[in-house]
């Protein structure tokens, strides 16, 4: 049949099961926004305040439901204000199809309005990127680009079509998508054979996980492995719930804010099983240093990131749940009493610790976890209040830690709490974030406000860039260079201003009533918790000393 290309785009979306698009129109992707308004009944658009808030929002319903979020934009400013969020789901391995509209081909390369070539501008920072001139083309880039942004490692994909290829009329004929079966070709029988060999030799063992055994949806299979190698378990910011944090053998975060426990116990380790991670420069400190007494295992399904940041002695590249399940056939159960005695040994020795008196980020987070009996999706923003958050939160299940790891992105939450929400509606969902985060995208409260999307943004609010004064305030001689926000904005009253239910706590007490009135309500409700501008997240290594270099208040009170 003949459709023309917004159609095609129309009915392409449909194929790949997309219900929901984030975006933003502008006159040269109209086109495409005339169909969407025809199909309303059958993809639903939100309408976000930025482009920016879209892409986060996308990346937000993807990394909550596992399927590919879908983001739109219009030319020039439109499809720039993308890049942040299309950047944010490369650095952390989420699949979005971002689709852009171009000026028409008679235009291109002559500076026309709203003209960019948003393809060059993302070509390092997506998985692939098409620009679609020719309408013919259209159904089989948006199908490719669909499976690209799923297969084997996830990522961002970037599909800009001119504005007459929207308006071309061209033959489709309906194709069901082509399944995305699990990475395994890479997985080599003496690769399995030597990890397993390296595991039956062990007498300290180590596993530490990160974000590929989320993506993979490997809890099961790794809960079968650590049961089996009886190891200690540790993981990354991106890792959470992927291994049960209520378990005995889990022994919290590692790395720049991990507990001493993990960070000692990786460094002690005489084998270090790493499951989905890549080594980033915040879990390794000084990489010299790092695991320095363990023979180390990488699983990933990235030959790319195979000795890429720390040399291992050992790798299977593959499909994390894959390489687990054939992984689980062959080793047998092991025990090491001795070394179990000795993690339990660390862990009552060096637990976090915070004033119990105060209001605090850290009880902000146990009552959140005690109200939502550990079954909310929680979302951050990037600082202090998301290590907390990473800290103090008992991660069960995986999809319930949604955060930008990579590339850190202030105003990634707020956006990407609306996706979740949209994606999981019967779940409950708090972003929690800091003040001076909250300012750069706090236009999509009145987003969730215009469609009662029920969100719960939690501000740790310190007046302060609170992770940048906590250097400034270790490292850099107090001097608190342009981190100091403590002018007269409300946000109560902003959040009241723009649709939503605004309610201040200052004490301790308050909050855990706020927090069940902000549930009860099934509104978009704002949380502004203030506490004070100098608590800070232990422990902490200083940027490039090895991990067991960790320190906490009470090491300060000891060096003073």
């Amino acid at each position: 049949m003949k459709l023309t290309g917004s159609q095609i785009l129309i009915e392409c979306l449909k194929e790949q099961g997309v219900d929901t698009v984030f975006g933003y129109p502008g006159g040269a992707i109209l086109n495409v926004y005339d169909e969407l308004y025809k199909h309303s009944d059958e993809i639903r658009h939100i309408l976000t305040s930025h482009e920016q808030g879209a892409s986060h929002a996308a990346d937000g319903y993807a990394r909550a439901t596992g399927k590919v979020g879908v983001c739109m934009a219009t030319s020039g400013p439109g499809a720039t204000n993308l890049v942040t969020g299309i950047a944010t789901a490369y650095m952390d391995s989420v699949p979005i199809v971002a689709i852009t509209a171009n000026v028409g081909v008679s235009l291109l390369g002559k500076d026309s309005f709203q003209e960019i070539d948003i393809s060059g501008v993302t070509m390092p920072i997506t998985k692939h990127n098409y620009i679609v001139k020719d309408v013919n083309q259209l159904a089989n880039t948006i199908r490719s680009a669909f499976h690209i942004a799923k297969e084997g490692r996830p990522g961002p994909v970037l599909i800009d079509i001119t504005k007459d290829a929207t308006a071309d009329p061209a033959e489709y004929t309906p194709e069901k998508p082509e399944p995305v079966l699990p990475s395994s070709s890479y997985i080599k029988e003496a690769d399995l054979d030597q990890v397993v060999k390296l595991i039956n030799k062990c007498k300290k063992p180590f596993v530490f996980v990160g974000g590929g055994a989320v993506i993979s949806d490997a809890s099961a299979e790794l809960k079968k492995f650590v049961e089996k190698v009886h190891a200690p378990v540790a993981d990354s910011l991106m890792g959470k719930g992927a291994f049960d944090g209520t378990s005995d053998l889990y022994c919290g975060m590692l790395g720049m804010h991990g507990t001493k426990a993990s960070n000692y116990g990786v460094s002690q380790c005489d084998l270090l099983i790493t499951i989905g991670a890549r080594f980033s420069d915040r879990v390794t400190g000084n990489p010299k240093r790092f695991a320095s007494k363990a023979k180390i295992v990488q699983i990933d399904v990235d030959p790319a990131e195979i000795n890429k940041n720390i040399l291992v002695d050992a790798s299977i590249i593959g499909d994390v749940n894959e390489v687990l399940k054939r992984l689980n056939d062959r080793i047998e159960d092991h025990h090491h009493d001795e070394w179990d005695a000795h993690l339990a040994e660390l862990k009552e020795k060096y637990p976090l610790k915070y004033d119990h008196e105060a209001l605090t980020g850290p009880g902000i987070m146990e009552e959140i976890y005690q109200e939502t009996k550990g079954d909310a999706i929680i979302v951050t923003e990037v600082g202090q209040h998301q290590m907390w958050a990473a800290q103090y939160y008992k991660y069960s299940k995986p999809h319930t830690l949604l955060t930008s790891g990579g590339l850190g992105t202030m105003g990634y939450g707020l956006g990407a709490s609306i996706g979740a929400k949209v994606g999981c509606p019967d779940k409950t969902v708090i972003n929690i974030a800091g003040d001076g985060c909250f300012r750069m995208n706090m236009n999509e409260i009145a987003t969730a406000a215009r469609y009662n999307i029920p969100i719960i943004e939690v501000v740790i609010n310190n007046h302060v860039l609170g992770m940048v004064r906590q250097w400034q305030n270790l490292f850099y001689g107090q001097r608190y260079a342009q981190t100091i926000l403590n002018d007269s904005v409300d946000f109560v009253k902003l959040a009241e201003a723009m649709g939503a239910v605004g309610i201040r706590v200052t004490k301790k007490e308050e909050f855990a009533p706020a927090l069940k009135k902000a549930i009860a309500l099934g509104k978009p409700v704002l949380l502004d918790c203030v506490i004070d501008c100098d608590d800070k997240v232990f422990p902490m290594v200083p940027a490039g000393h090895p991990i067991e270099e960790a320190f906490d208040q009470d090491d300060l009170k000891k060096d003073k």
